[in-house]
């Protein structure tokens, strides 16, 4: 079994625990070494696996081991990955065994979590470090940017093509033919039918920007 650690042990940490196990009861793949997070102050042992230290503790590791970055925040994953990637690790693909992936043109990047209920067409790119929380639908002809979030029951139509380092609340919904640019955050049950620029909060239905950052 291939030894892998968890980054990130709060709530979605936690998850990422389970999915492994859920991923162990078809297929035992993995063991579960552990939780890194920067929270110092968390006890000994999480859900019954034990807290590793902070981040930095990884960049003396001198052990082949696979890292799975459970934080929904695109930049903070981003930087995470910066700091690591000169090390060799191994960042697998977590596939929840209940989800529904079309065998025609589906690429997923390294490193991305697909949790249980999601639906994953045809034709569509997946880039690194991307999350799909639960519940998620993804339609044909979809790109998606490294290091994206979609919190659970995030509707994406066809045709959609996305930047990196997108965040989409939960339940909101993307009709088809849009693009969504780079770094922007879309709120809980938003309904996206214009695009919308780099870089911009938008929230409401429909979704209209109102801020940028």
């Amino acid at each position: 079994m291939k030894k892998i650690a968890i980054i990130g042990a709060g709530g979605f940490g936690r998850e990422v625990k389970t999915l492994i196990n859920q991923i162990n009861e078809e297929n035992k793949i993995f063991d579960i070494i552990g939780f890194y997070d920067e929270n110092e102050e968390l006890p000994e042992k999480i859900n019954g696996i034990p807290y590793l230290g902070n981040i930095e503790n990884l960049y003396n590791f001198n052990q082949e081991i696979a890292l799975v970055i459970a934080i929904a925040i695109p930049k903070i994953k981003k930087e995470i990955i910066k700091n690591l990637k000169n090390y060799k690790y191994d960042f697998p693909i977590l596939i929840h065994p209940k989800t529904i992936i079309g065998k025609d043109n589906v690429t997923i990047g390294e490193g991305s979590i697909i949790c249980a209920g999601n639906i994953i067409t045809n034709d569509i790119q997946i880039g690194d470090f991307t999350t799909l929380n639960l519940c998620c639908t993804t339609g044909h002809d979809t790109k998606i940017g490294a290091f994206s979030s979609f919190m659970p029951s995030v509707n994406i139509s066809g045709e959609v093509k996305m930047g990196e380092g997108i965040y989409v609340g939960t339940g909101a919904k993307i009709i088809n033919n849009l693009e969504i640019g780079a770094n922007t955050i879309i709120g809980a049950g938003a309904v996206v039918s214009k695009s919308l620029p780099e870089n911009c909060t938008a929230v409401g239905v429909p979704a209209k920007p109102m801020k940028f950052h």
